[in-house]
């Protein structure tokens, strides 16, 4: 059953209880709602949570569990000759996942029939055929023992799925049983609500955490599978491919374990520990100048620093703050001290009428408007500076238009907390409004417009469409706004898409500059809470 459906189910019998609840309060009361000790409504709303609260909690819980559980059963399934050099468990089992979604897809496409889908016995080259014939995402080849493990992926999953709506329903029904017993006019059902509001409120509260949390443990699994793979085949290209020989030659426990026909790749991971493999990859991502990923399969072909990728997000990030600040600021200032109340009800909120455009637009305004006034003015029948209409300059002003409205909105926030009386103070020594916004307000709001100006620039550092429709794909070092650069948001979408073996440093690089990205905005973020929070202490 979809768990859609199921949520409604839940929620059904919640609302039936709600109604029987009320109902036997006021029965238990002779319909004198006086004599109880709480409103009616709060005898309706126990039962209601009683039944809905531990029936979705069960759910969710069984839905992460459910999972973890199938997996750990089916990953030993997987024979070791299935885990290539330079592969682990977990990209194999990424796959069994991407050929079980492609059956189910294909017998809801009526492609290929639920038998076919379930039949040990198929041919695992005809199915890979099948699969890719109906649209479905399959990376290589699905083997015989990829194939079987798929199929009872499959049958795991929808035996789960219907254990759980039984149990799900069934805990609904003992929660409405529960509670309906519980109801009487003397029952405290006040009480039990406005706990159970204050936990939920608490558990809500907690999402925030637990989803950073989440965050950091899905990318610092694949982070440190690319660095063990960019690692090694750094290493063993450096040893080239005669010293490997030489080495294996001299070594009979080593030549033993490998075998005759042994790859590079396989005698690194043999011969380098996890950390020397993993200190390598990663000193090279950070200190490799040049971003050259090369998709031939070579292990240590590629070349992926992250040196060309932070300076054009840091480049593109800056230019879209010079556009940005300004205007934003003088903006506030004027919204905040000059504007009357009726320019302002209706300036501030068609300048923030910029924040709810899709950043596709922008993307699409930077590549259809900007770029060609850029080129008009700075292109080859000018000046000649610039030589196609995606480059730094044209991305930065799209950005930083973006960007106007966060700079406005929360300045303006920060410079009306400035307290009135320090406006006056000013007055009364004489001085103009434009001095007493100089020397007093903007001083005073500093700290917080600073915290305002580093949250608009972590929003600046993880934006993507408009990188990518105006800024261009080229990795460089270069100090020229006119030319094309790209960025790390650009390089995570592309290095994700396409036919790529995901078991590849190419593809596993994605999460290592997420991991970086996330670490970058994550210190942005914090530092300009701190700051504001610090100038509120001030003067709340």
């Amino acid at each position: 059953m979809p768990v859609l459906w199921l949520i409604l189910i839940v929620l059904v019998i919640g609302a039936v209880g709600f109604v029987i609840g009320r109902q036997k309060a006021l029965g238990s009361a002779g319909g004198d709602s006086r004599e109880l000790h709480s409103l009616p409504t709060y005898y309706g709303s126990n039962v209601f949570m009683k039944v809905v609260v531990p029936a979705l909690l069960l759910m969710v819980v069984w839905l992460v569990v459910q999972p973890l559980m199938i997996e750990n059963t089916i990953s030993k399934m997987i024979p070791d000759s299935e885990i290539d050099a330079g592969s682990n468990l977990g990209l194999v089992m990424a796959e069994v996942r991407r050929a079980a979604e492609g059956l189910d897809n294909a017998v809801a496409a009526g492609a290929i029939s639920e038998d076919m889908a379930r039949n040990a016995r198929a041919d695992f080259t005809d199915m890979t055929t099948r699969l890719k014939d109906a649209g479905q995402i399959v990376t290589s080849e699905i083997t015989q023992p990829i194939l079987a493990a798929a199929q009872q992926y499959r049958i795991s999953t929808s035996r789960g799925s219907l254990l759980m709506t039984i149990a799900v329903i069934a805990v609904a029904l003992a929660g409405l049983a529960w509670a309906y017993m519980q109801t009487h006019k003397d029952f405290r059902a006040r009480n039990v609500v406005e706990q159970g509001v204050l936990a939920i409120l608490i558990s809500a509260a907690s999402i925030a955490i637990l989803t950073t949390i989440g965050i950091v443990l899905s990318l610092i699994g694949n982070t440190v599978a690319f660095a063990d793979l960019y690692g090694v085949g750094l290493l063993v290209r450096e040893l080239g491919h005669e010293e490997i020989a030489r080495i294996v030659a001299a070594d009979p426990e080593l030549a033993a374990k490998l075998g005759q026909d042994y790859s590079d790749i396989e005698f690194g991971m043999e011969y380098y520990s996890g950390w020397a493999r993993s200190w390598a990859g990663l000193a090279d991502f950070f200190t490799n100048l040049d971003w050259a990923p090369s998709f031939s399969g070579r292990g240590g072909a590629s070349s992926l620093g992250i040196i060309p990728l932070l300076w054009g997000t840091l480049y593109i990030s800056v230019v879209a703050l010079v556009v940005a600040v300004p205007i934003g600021l003088f903006a506030a200032v004027y919204l905040s001290e000059y504007a009357s109340n009726r320019v302002r009800s209706f300036a501030k909120p068609m300048l923030e009428v910029l924040a709810g455009i899709p950043t596709i637009v922008y993307g699409l305004f930077a590549l259809l408007t900007i770029g060609p006034i850029l080129m008009s003015v700075f292109g080859d029948n000018t000046v000649g500076w610039m030589q196609g209409q995606r480059a730094v300059l044209t991305a930065g002003i799209a950005m930083g238009i973006m960007l106007i409205p966060f700079v406005s909105s929360l300045s303006d926030d920060i410079i009306n907390a400035v307290p009135q009386a320090m406006r006056d103070g000013s007055y009364g020594l004489g001085a103009t409004r434009s001095e007493t916004i100089r020397q007093v307000v903007l001083p005073a709001a500093l700290p917080g417009i600073v915290g305002a100006i580093l949250l608009a620039a972590s929003r600046a550092i993880g934006e993507t469409m408009i990188v990518v429709l105006g800024a261009g794909a080229a990795a460089r070092l270069s100090l020229n706004p006119f030319e094309a650069m790209t960025t790390v948001t650009a390089k995570i979408v592309s290095q994700l898409t396409g036919d790529s073996d995901f078991a590849s440093p190419e593809a596993l690089v994605a999460f290592a500059l997420g991991m970086t990205l996330f670490l970058m905005t994550l210190g942005l973020n914090v530092f300009a809470l701190y700051i504001v929070r610090k100038y509120r202490e001030q003067y709340d």
